[in-house]
């Protein structure tokens, strides 16, 4: 009886994903892999070998990935030190340091960075008080680059930081006693046991800057596309459903692929931020 109210509970949720999950995702196969009279086709998957599309997802291949490894060099330093201040129990505020910008809404955050960077904006004023040179960041890659690392930096920062305190302090003290020292623990005992945690914040960070398409609007200029701003424009500027659905599929082969290998190196969700 307790299990069977158990499973109604769960009512609203499998509700709520068939409406907002599995039902789009059927749309956007159905539009992807059909033409406009129904008939099947791959010519939207294909697509994706146009110059202007082929050249939009290189780009936004490359920003994510130079986001997601500065994030990661950027982060795993930062979870250290909140794992090692997790024994003390001083690290809760520092934690709240690192969640607090995600309370605040996506759009606002990167309409603030939009105002730091921009040429007449808040820093370039202050650098022109100091009669320091300006910095022309804004609606370049560099500015795109720094929106998605602002953004997706504590996607990073909390499943590392959770690995690392799962670790067992008893493995680090059994390897100085066996004569390691502080880098050779590092390297053979706490870097291979926190890869779960790597992996995930590496997927944390990679499939939302890939599909981004907000942060290049905004900081970008729309000066530079990603294939996340071809997919958007194909949905709501020229009204090509089929094509956006096509050029999305692509993308979702990315998704898959960073979450088979979650997967294969986190088995047991160690690495996971919750």
């Amino acid at each position: 009886m307790k299990n069977r109210f158990v499973k109604w509970l769960s009512l609203p949720y499998v509700i709520w994903a068939i409406g907002f999950i599995i039902i789009p995702l059927i749309m956007v196969f159905y539009y992807g892999l059909t033409d406009k009279s129904g008939h099947l086709t791959f010519y939207n998957v294909a697509n994706i070998t146009l110059p202007v599309h082929f050249k939009a997802l290189i780009i936004a291949l490359l920003l994510s990935l130079i986001s997601t490894v500065i994030c990661l060099l950027l982060s795993y330093p930062l979870a250290m030190i909140l794992a090692n201040m997790n024994s003390s129990g001083n690290n809760k505020l520092m934690i709240l340091v690192f969640v607090l910008p995600m309370w605040m809404n996506f759009l606002l955050r990167t309409l603030a960075w939009q105002t730091l960077l921009e040429n007449e904006g808040v820093i370039n004023t202050i650098l022109t008080f100091l009669h320091l040179p300006t910095l022309k960041i804004i609606n370049t890659p560099y500015a795109i680059v720094f929106g998605m690392i602002y953004n997706f930096l504590p996607f990073m920062v909390l499943p590392i930081y959770n690995v690392l305190c799962k670790i067992d302090k008893n493995l680090l003290n059994a390897a100085r006693d066996l004569g390691a020292n502080e880098v050779q623990t590092f390297f053979k005992v706490t870097l291979p046991l926190s890869i779960p945690g790597i992996i995930s914040g590496i997927t944390m960070v990679f499939v939302p800057a890939l599909t981004t398409f907000v942060i290049s609007d905004l900081l970008g200029g729309s000066k530079i596309l990603l294939i996340g701003n071809v997919i958007e424009q194909e949905f709501t500027l020229n009204s090509n459903w089929h094509l956006g659905s096509g050029l999305s599929i692509v993308l979702m082969l990315f998704i898959i692929i960073s979450m088979i290998a979650t997967a294969i190196f986190d088995k047991d969700g160690e690495g996971s931020a919750l």
